[in-house]
């Protein structure tokens, strides 16, 4: 953790098996006739996963085309032409690399030099692949956090299986070992800084009590070498409702500020300086993100209007103060960037002396290099192709180069390479061409909501495709939590529907982040249905704009996507002929008591308050589905190993819809996390499996 703060959507990936265990022996007894299946690794209800495994996957692995995807699938997930995208520490600059000699990966590293030519030497540092056969576990990389700025201790997390939850070790970076009797965590989600070498912020599973009703630490610690956990002095006690609690420290160039994160639910926070006089509270909006710290100044993304005295700050800004300043009680900003109507910040990244926002303007990306000197910001755009996605990646505190990734629907990513000293760009390394694009076109549309927002959406398509509504059409979405969805180059989107003659369409509904926070607080809690109500109108846009028919229309989501696809499935089952509703939220009644589901009511609203079950039950899928209706054939996917989305909510879902005589498709994997794939092959497995559906319901 150096010059920014994580918050917001980090927690989406900060969640645990801790609570997985629990879910069934503390609830009161339920009506609910499939409750059983909330019994993660229960026999009974593995061996009904058994069953729907054994035929979901004799009926997909016989069709001709699986065995076509899979292969070409696992031949782009094993390529060694890849990109191997880098974060910079010191002078090295690490990679996790897999392959298929290596499928549960290489963390290796590399010098600017080495890097830059086109087959880098690289030097390993953990071998995944030894470690878990030696250990005789199935281990899934999950990250490192190193000590700034030295960097010659790592605190690496592995996982068992692809769960959110981790083992924590200490490891030596020059002897490249697991440091003996150095730090270590058992399973469970865990949060730690290090403050110094021999100290630690760590929040954990304590004990009982010292976890929020979301399943994350509640209790921070300061934790020194050599100190048995349980007498880690505490130093921070948030409350059973919070979301997570954690203590982070951040550097900016000599400074080290100390910082208590309290979140309150999964869009507001407290935040507080810890100072020689104690834990000081930062006096902000609570629903502001604190973007971090670069040579004195504090920077806050606002999610609201913010009224400081006959000042109006606009929702959506990015500010600035000095830090003595702001923590001296004074509120005179700067306003950095203030983003018009069709415009919003999609990230905030910092180098040594810059602050670099990417913009996203109708959804295509902008680059923007902010400079404070003599008290006043300086910006330039950095050039950059057009009509797509850039990320920022590779920046260090301690230089002001950095890397750009380029990419859209038909270009694959190119990383870019800005060197500060020359004030230039160039393309360092490229991904080949997986499928051959010439044939197809992207293009850009609004489908108008009921309330008149225009809605936009891609089409990737064939350059001579006859609007006949004839063409078998996928229709993505996600609409949630301020995810924006951009243009991306996806090999298997190319290889497994456009060359199979399909049309890919992707919606950017409200509910997401793709116009800033108003786009996503539109479709907030009692306003859900503003999500599914804008994917639908873009599903009837494609009908009306005859690009496809609803016996050719498929979805697919995942996630809060899988929701998404789950309810408007029930909502208008005759719009679409196939679904693809994946690791999903369903039942809204009980989300809020599995595994990590209390962090997001502040996306959805609480189940157990009466009023905001109310609007809750409307759509919640679970219990909108019933005998008597007529559903596409959906195919439902999650992973036993999910330990952020728990697989009860599409177990349950399946077993509802086959015992009311419904058709359907269902898989589980038994390993890989909320990702649903460990490795390379569950990968190229999976989306073998989705495609050869969607080719099976909308291919003649």
């Amino acid at each position: 953790m150096n010059k920014k703060l994580i918050t917001g959507l980090a927690l989406a990936s900060m969640t645990s098996m801790g609570v997985m265990a629990k879910t069934m022996s503390e609830e009161p007894k339920s009506n609910d006739p499939y409750i059983w299946l909330e019994e993660v690794e229960g026999k009974k209800a593995l061996e009904w996963v058994e069953k729907n495994n054994e035929k979901s996957l004799g009926y997909l692995q016989s069709k001709p085309l699986y065995k076509e995807l899979y292969a070409k699938n696992l031949e782009v997930y094993n390529s060694d032409e890849r990109i191997p995208y880098v974060s910079q520490m010191g002078d090295f600059f690490y990679n996790f690399w897999r392959d298929d000699e290596n499928p549960r990966g290489l963390w290796r590293r590399t010098t600017l030099e080495e890097y830059k030519k086109e087959n880098p030497e690289w030097e390993i540092v953990l071998n995944l692949d030894e470690l878990a056969e030696k250990e005789d576990e199935n281990w899934v990389y999950k990250g490192t956090n190193c000590l700034y700025p030295d960097y010659d201790r790592c605190l690496i997390n592995l996982s068992r299986g692809g769960a959110d939850a981790t083992v924590v070790r200490e490891f030596d970076m020059n002897k490249k070992s697991f440091v003996e009797d150095g730090f270590q965590l058992p399973e469970a989600k865990s949060s730690l800084s290090w403050i110094d070498k021999d100290t630690l912020y760590v929040g954990t599973d304590f004990g009982k009590g010292s976890m929020t009703d979301s399943g994350y630490p509640r209790v921070v610690k300061v934790w020194e070498r050599g100190q048995p956990l349980e007498k880690a002095k505490t130093v921070f006690e948030g409350e059973k409702d919070n979301v997570w609690n954690a203590g982070m420290v951040i550097h900016d160039g000599d400074e080290k500020y100390q910082i208590i994160y309290q979140g309150i639910d999964f869009y507001s926070s407290d935040i507080y300086m810890s100072t020689d006089h104690g834990l000081v509270k930062m006096d902000r909006p609570k629903d502001s993100d604190f973007s971090g710290i670069i040579n004195g100044q504090l920077l806050l993304e606002l999610k609201s209007d913010w009224t400081i005295g006959d000042k109006t700050y606009k929702q959506a800004s990015l500010l600035s103060i000095s830090i003595d300043d702001f923590m001296a009680g004074k509120k005179t900003f700067t306003e950095v960037l203030v983003p018009d109507s069709r415009t919003s910040i999609a990230s905030v990244s910092m180098t040594k002396d810059h602050v670099l926002v990417t913009t996203l303007k109708d959804v295509s990306s902008e680059l923007y290099r902010y400079t404070y000197n003599d008290g006043e910001w300086s910006h330039e755009q950095i050039d950059m192709p057009e009509l797509g996605t850039l990320s920022v990646t590779g920046t260090s505190d301690e230089h002001n180069n950095f890397f750009i990734n380029y990419q859209n629907f038909l270009t694959p990513s190119s990383l870019y390479y800005f060197d500060a000293e020359k004030e230039s760009t160039a393309v360092l390394k490229s991904l080949p061409e997986f499928f051959d694009a010439s044939p197809y076109k992207v293009e850009q549309h609004f489908a108008e909501a009921k309330d008149g927002t225009k809605i936009p959406y891609f089409l990737i398509m064939a350059k001579d495709t006859v609007l006949d509504g004839k063409n078998p059409t996928l229709l993505f979405g996600y609409g949630g939590f301020e995810v924006s969805l951009r243009p991306s180059y996806s090999a298997t989107v190319g290889i497994d529907w456009l060359e199979q003659g399909g049309v890919y369409a992707l919606a950017n509904i409200r509910g997401g982040g793709e116009y800033g926070p108003a786009w996503h607080q539109a479709a907030l809690k009692e306003n859900r249905h503003i999500a599914f109500s804008d994917f639908i109108r873009v599903a009837e846009d494609l009908i009306e704009r005859k690009v496809t028919s609803k016996n050719k229309l498929g979805i697919r989501g995942g996630s809060n996507g899988g929701l998404l696809v789950g309810t408007v499935a029930t909502m208008r089952p005759d719009l679409y002929e196939a679904v693809v509703c994946q690791v999903p939220l369903l039942d809204m009644k009980r989300f809020n008591k599995l595994l990590a589901g209390a962090s997001w009511m502040g996306e959805y609203g609480n189940p157990d308050n009466e009023d905001e079950w109310n609007y809750i039950k409307t759509y919640s899928p679970y219990h909108n589905v019933d005998e008597d209706t007529e559903y596409p054939k959906i195919f439902f996917t999650t992973s036993t190993r999910d330990d952020r989305v728990h697989p009860g909510h599409a177990r349950k879902m399946v077993a509802k819809m086959t015992d009311q005589g419904h058709d359907l498709l269902y898989y589980e994997n038994t390993e890989g996390g909320h990702g649903g794939a460990a490795n390379n092959e569950q990968s190229a497995k999976l989306n073998a499996l989705v495609y050869t559906y969607l080719a099976d319901q909308l291919m003649d």
